[in-house]
Formats: structure tokens, sequence, C-alpha cells
């Protein structure tokens, strides 16, 4: 008996929650199994987000062939019970974010941040990371407003205690604003989801894109404002992006990487579906576009001033979250279209180099540009994995940077209002300026001769920690003690660690694959930017993704 298109869609339909389902499952293996059988834990991670990565393959290739799904989670039927959907956007980030998690989970296995109990308990991180992965699925996949608040606390949970690896005074300070922050972030989400409730009388976002429409234009743009209010803190887009330069760069590699690289795409995903599912139109755009500008301008004049990578390149993520704001604010299908291409290349990319930098840290002692020099001779193998992200990230063709930026400045040309043409101007200057930043950091670390005594010998245990935070207990995930290096760096977070000529082979691995990923979505651009294209006509056209939810034609 051969199988028809209703039973594969209906199949299909039960792959839905398991992006969710599947990490907070090996989470809660993992907490039985305590600090037994670590190898096997490992293992059970890695296989756990293998299959996440696979499902999300699966479902980009189903919405893309039948359209949105939609899943009512224990037989409630929409809009009263909890509803997860995939269309092409959802489809996309779960893939992307599932490759990118794996590729750094393997990453902090090489680096040793699992299996030290001493200092960060197997039974502590990989839980807490998956529960992390778990929640950002949620995000993407929640078909209503409470649901996706849902994920974002489960994110955001997560992420305070990998942000607080360790418990140094820099990481707990750090983590302490971003945990400010975060909260003031949530209390104005539930807020607005109480406003939009009692005006509406449901959080169902294929529901409410019916509903709000009958309200009126001012309590729409209220109701819209704060919405746009608590997703752009959790995007970081200027002027709510000051907690993000202090927070990322203290946390260990491995989680800045996935921090900048995933979380405030949340954010950006949630503004997404404000503007095209819940506020279709125009009504707000001319501020979005406002904010992409002064996000762009304000992110990469930062980066300029900064001497420490990891804090430039946290920079450069607030700068390039205003590329994706600028693609949603035009409204259109090329604007948008470009705006979903921007986010899985700007994931990538930006995760990346996040990793390439904890592999020059490990290897030259410090992530300061005044403490590096030579890495391009007595490294050319993690030159070569700097270089290439570093272009794409900088807009060099052919690769995706330079496409995806294209297609937002063509997007902003067909506009053709001046405030438009502004930004097309502004992200040509952005881009400019980011390749100087980038350029100026591959010369610094790279390219010049080092003077004696600049880099770290190999096998030297770097420390920064605080003078009245000695304690082992201080130590960050995979940190070793020892004596107070002359290296010591006090402007960047409170890291001890070994320098070594080897670095482990599993973080060069895991950082050659996300290189390998990055130039994927070069070669592979023509397919992505149809697939990006698809993606925004069904964002802008609402129907088909309420017709998933609701049923009926509508």
């Amino acid at each position: 008996m051969t199988m028809g298109v209703e039973d594969l869609a209906g199949i299909l339909h039960y792959l839905i929650p398991l992006p969710v389902v599947l990490p907070l499952f090996t989470a809660g293996v993992k907490l039985a199994l305590g600090i037994r059988r670590p190898r096997l834990q490992q293992w059970l991670s890695v296989i756990s987000l293998a299959l996440v990565l696979v499902i999300g393959l699966v479902l980009m290739l189903g919405v893309h062939e039948f359209g949105p799904l939609a899943v009512q989670v224990g037989g409630w039927e929409a809009p009263i019970g909890i509803t997860l959907v995939a269309d092409r956007l959802s489809a996309l980030l779960v893939t992307v974010s599932a490759a990118i998690t794996l590729a750094v989970l393997v990453y902090s296995i090489g680096q040793g941040m699992v299996g030290k109990a001493e200092v960060a308990p197997l039974s502590v991180y990989q839980p807490t990371y998956l529960i992390l992965v778990a929640g950002v699925s949620n995000a993407f996949l929640a078909g209503d407003l409470f649901n996706l608040y849902v994920g974002f606390e489960i994110l955001l949970t997560a992420s305070y205690v990998l942000l607080t690896l360790g418990g140094t005074q820099s990481r707990m300070r750090a983590g302490a604003t971003y945990v400010v922050v975060s909260l003031v972030s949530s209390v104005l989400f539930l807020i607005a989801i109480a406003l939009v409730f009692g005006a509406t009388g449901t959080v169902n976002m294929a529901h409410l894109g019916e509903r709000l429409p009958e309200l009126s234009t001012d309590l729409r743009a209220t109701l819209q404002i704060v919405l746009l209010f608590a997703f752009g803190i959790k995007a970081a887009v200027f002027p709510l992006a000051a907690w993000l330069p202090d927070s990322y760069p203290t946390a260990p590699a491995p989680v800045t990487a996935v921090f900048a690289g995933l979380l405030t795409k949340v954010g950006v995903y949630a503004i997404i579906r404000t503007q095209t599912l819940l506020f279709p139109g125009e009504q707000l755009n001319g501020l979005l576009m406002c904010v992409a500008l002064a996000t762009m301008i304000m992110g990469i004049l930062g980066a300029v001033a900064q001497t420490d990578i990891k804090r430039l390149l946290s920079f450069t993520l607030i700068s390039h979250i205003g590329y994706m704001i600028f693609g949603v604010a035009l409204g259109s299908d090329q604007g948008m279209a470009g705006a979903v291409f921007y986010i899985a290349h700007h994931i990538t990319v930006q995760t990346t180099l996040f990793l390439v930098t904890g592999l020059i840290e490990r290897r030259g002692g410090s992530t300061s540009l005044d403490h590096l020099g030579g890495l391009g001779r007595i490294a050319p193998v993690l030159a070569v994995l700097f270089f290439i992200p570093a272009m794409s990230l900088g807009g060099i063709p052919p690769l995706s940077g330079f496409l995806g930026k294209i297609g937002l400045i063509q997007a902003g040309v067909a506009a053709g209002t001046p405030l438009a043409y502004t930004l097309v101007g502004t992200s040509v200057l952005t881009s400019l300026l980011t390749l100087y930043v980038i350029a100026r950091v591959w010369n610094y670390a790279f390219w010049r001769r080092p003077s004696e005594g600049m880099v770290a010998e190999p096998g030297t245990v770097l420390e920064d920690v605080e003078a009245d935070d000695t304690s082992t207990a201080a130590l960050g995930p995979g940190e070793a003690v020892g004596p107070s290096s002359r290296l010591r760096d006090t402007t960047t977070a409170a890291t001890t660690v070994v320098t070594s000529v080897v670095l482990p082979k599993s973080m060069v691995g895991a950082t050659v694959a996300l290189v390998a990923f990055s130039v994927a979505l070069t070669v592979f651009a023509g397919p992505l930017i149809e697939y990006s294209y698809d993606a925004a006509v069904e964002l802008q056209a609402r129907t088909l993704y309420i017709e998933a939810v609701l049923g009926g034609d509508r």
C-alpha cells in the first residue's frame, strides 16, 4: 500500500514537538545519571542534538512541500490549547540552531567543559545546555504568545546558569546585569500578553491575526509598541543593547558563541512574527527603520573602539542586528527575504568567530590585540579558520555575508523612500567599518611580527582572576589553577587557560565544521535565497499559517 500525501503530512506533524522534547528528555536522563558514565553522557548529548538537526532538515523539506504544519499539544484544539507550528521560517531556524548547538557542544567537550566534577560537574553543564536548546526550539515553534514566553523563560533560565559558570566576580557581575535586563524584558512581555488577552480574549497568534485588526488603531499601536519594546531588549537593538558587550564576553568561549549566535536571533524572530502575523502593514515601519539605523551605527562605532576580540565581536553583533531589523522594517517580500537569509548567515558566522576566538586564546594566551601577534605564522590553520568567517562578516564577495547585504540593499533601493536610501548608505558604511575592524584583528593578531614575550609560550598557564577571588571554585569549566601570568588582561573575562601548540581535535573539528557550514551557505546560496523568499511571501501572506492552525479557508 502506497503512502499518500496526507499520510506523509500527518507523519510530519508528529515530528514538530521533537526538537523540544528530545533535548529535555536527554537532559532528564543526564540529571538522573549524575556524574556517572561521562563518556556515555557525552554521546547521549551529541546524538540528541544530531537527531534534532535531522528532524529540522526533514521539517524544512516538509513545510516547503506541504506548507505550514501545526500540532495541538494534548489534543486541545486551537485557539484554546498549546499549539506548535512549523513553517518555512521556524523550520529553517530550528535546523540552523541545531547545527550550531551541536558544533558548540562538540567544541565544549574538547575544551574540557564537561567531565571535571571539581569545577564544572557533568551533571550541571550539559543538562543546562540541552535545556537551553529546548527553550530556543520551543520559541521558534511556539504558536501562541504565552508558549513563546515559556520558551524565552526556559532558555533564559538556562543561560543564567551557563553565563555564571565558575562563579568569578566578573561573571557574577555580568550575570547580575544579564538577569536584571532579562527580567525586565520578561515582565514587559508578560504585561503585553495580559494586555493582548484583555483586548482580544486570546493569545493564539493565528487567532490574534484575525482579531487584532478589529481593534482601534491607537490600541493596536499601543500593543505593538509594548511587544516590540520587550522583544527589542532580547534582540539587543539600540538603545536597548548596552547590557550585551559587558555580559557575553565574560563567559567561556563555547557559551559566548552560542549566546552570540542564537539568543539575540530569538528576539529578532519574535519581532518578525509581531510585524507579519500580528500587526501587518506599515504602521511602525518608520520607527523600526530608525532603530535599525541607530543599531548599525552605534554598534559598529563601539566595535571600532575595542582592543579585545570578544568585546569587538560583541559590538559587531549589535551592529549586524540592525541589518535584520532593516529587512523587517522595509515591509516588502524582498526585504523580509533578505532578513531571513541574513539571520541564517549571521547565526553561523558569529558563532564560528567566537569559537575561533576561543582557539586564539588557547594558542596565543589572550584575546587582547595588545598581547597577540604572529599567529598567521605559528598557527596557519587557525588563521584560515578566522579568515573565512571574518571575510563573510565583512561582506566580501562571493561569501554569504555579501549576498545577504546585497539582497537587503536591493530591497532598500526598491523601496525608494528617503529613509530607505539613508539605511542603504548606512548599511554600506557599516559593512566597510566591519571590514576595517576585522582587518585590524587580522593585522594585529595574525600578521604583525610579535615583540619578545608578547605571545605566551606553549604550556603557559594564564590566569585572570580577581585578587579577592582566588579559590578553585571561582574558575570556570575546564579551567585550571596555576600561577598568575604576566599576560594578565584585566579587560576580559576571568578565565584560566593553558596555552598549547596542538589544539584539541574536537575543538578544531567543530570549528572546521562550522566554517564549512558557512561556506555551504555560499555554495548553496541560490536554493537558500529562493527558500528565504518563499518564507518571506508566506510570512507576509499569513493565510497559510492561520489556516494550518485554525483550519478551514480564510
